[in-house]
């Protein structure tokens, strides 16, 4: 039997936690930042420049969409504290029974923007890009990218992200070997930068005529977009440029000239490339901008005091350097052993349902 008293004590802790978010994300500031944004983008001369306006609409209705989350939830505490007052002077359980379900519905909704508050990174805002790459494994491990790929559309789908393919290389006969992609919206990077390091995938293998289980490794490197930062210069002596056809799947919409670019950063060894744009001068801009949020990043890294915000080292490609596995055979489990968070519902996470482990990852490193 629910209680009003539970109720009323559930809905005092909803407050507490309601109000504690609240001041850690400064609505006032969010507001006035959206205010700033919203009179910029009703100005004719802004859309003269197609992605800083982009950016801007970005940000924008990604503020819009905090400050309405903030204050249906606000609206749906003060009509729980009425619904409870109306129960007990009807003595009407049918009430309180709803009321219940609404909050526990309300809690969860709390928690997620809550997480939101655990982005405190520098670069934490930004948008991401991502790089998958076949490690042990063969056709396996390339047939693995593109479960991956595939998943993390997916995830960017229902997080209302958008995803544009920047570099592609096919497998041999099968899968993917390599592909870039941008996650685009507001946090892509905050929470994605949780996905980097090698996934490892146990399963009995399509490709084996005899059904033997089959284990491979696939790693996925996330780095912030970075449009520019003057603390890092290009020498041109130190970079060698190196273009191409573009081809297979993330080639199939651009013309089939030598249009695609690799940078490789000769100091560091950083290979950056992109094939998506139509023209070679565009695709070396973009790929420049890779090399230079690469370089960034690899900065950060360096600094001890920033390294958590960044998120992890990638290692080496195969067994003992996972930071989840992937079990299909012979049960179902993916298991995160960062954080020790695991389920055993793997379709939900092949189709792109990462959000408990980005969640998990993000409350550890903020312990």
């Amino acid at each position: 039997m629910i209680l009003a008293d539970d109720i009323k004590k559930k809905i005092d802790e909803l407050c507490l936690l309601f109000n504690e978010i609240k001041m850690t994300l400064n609505e006032e500031k969010l507001r006035a930042r959206f205010l700033e944004l919203d009179a910029l983008q009703q100005n004719p001369d802004l859309y003269k420049d197609q992605k800083a306006a982009q950016k801007i609409l970005v940000e924008l209705k990604a503020l819009e969409r905090q400050l309405d989350k903030i204050g249906n939830i606000e609206k749906r505490l003060l009509d729980g504290s009425e619904f409870l007052v109306l129960a007990q002077l009807e003595n009407d359980d049918t009430i309180l029974l709803e009321l219940h379900g609404n909050l526990f519905a309300l809690e969860l909704e709390l928690e997620e923007l809550q997480l939101t508050t655990l982005l405190k990174g520098e670069y934490d805002s930004n948008n991401a890009i991502l790089s998958l790459n076949a490690g042990a494994g063969g056709t396996e491990a390339q047939d693995w990218v593109e479960m991956l790929y595939r998943a993390y559309k997916m995830y960017a789908a229902h997080s209302g992200y958008s995803v544009e393919e920047l570099d592609y290389l096919a497998g041999d006969g099968a899968g993917i070997k390599s592909v870039t992609f941008m996650v685009s919206g507001a946090n892509s990077y905050g929470y994605l930068k949780a996905e980097k390091g090698v996934h490892r995938l146990v399963r009995i293998s399509p490709f084996d005529a005899n059904a033997k289980r089959h284990t491979s490794f696939a790693s996925l490197d996330v780095m912030p977009e970075i449009e520019q930062d003057n603390s890092i210069v290009l020498k041109p002596d130190e970079l060698k440029i190196d273009t191409y056809r573009a081809g297979g799947v993330g080639g199939q919409h651009v013309n089939k000239t030598d249009s695609a670019v690799r940078i490789t950063h000769l100091p560091t060894g950083i290979v950056v490339s992109c094939q998506n744009e139509r023209s070679q001068i565009q695709n070396r801009d973009r790929a420049t901008k890779m090399l230079i949020s690469k370089l960034v990043e690899k900065r950060e890294r360096e600094n001890l005091e920033k390294t958590a915000t960044i998120g992890g080292t990638l290692k080496k490609i195969e067994w003992g350097s996972q930071i989840r596995s992937y079990i299909f055979q012979p049960y179902t489990m993916v298991k995160d052993h960062r954080t020790g968070y695991e389920t055993s519902d793997v379709e939900s996470v092949m189709n792109g349902k990462f959000d408990g482990f980005i969640k998990e990852y993000l409350k550890r490193s903020n312990e």
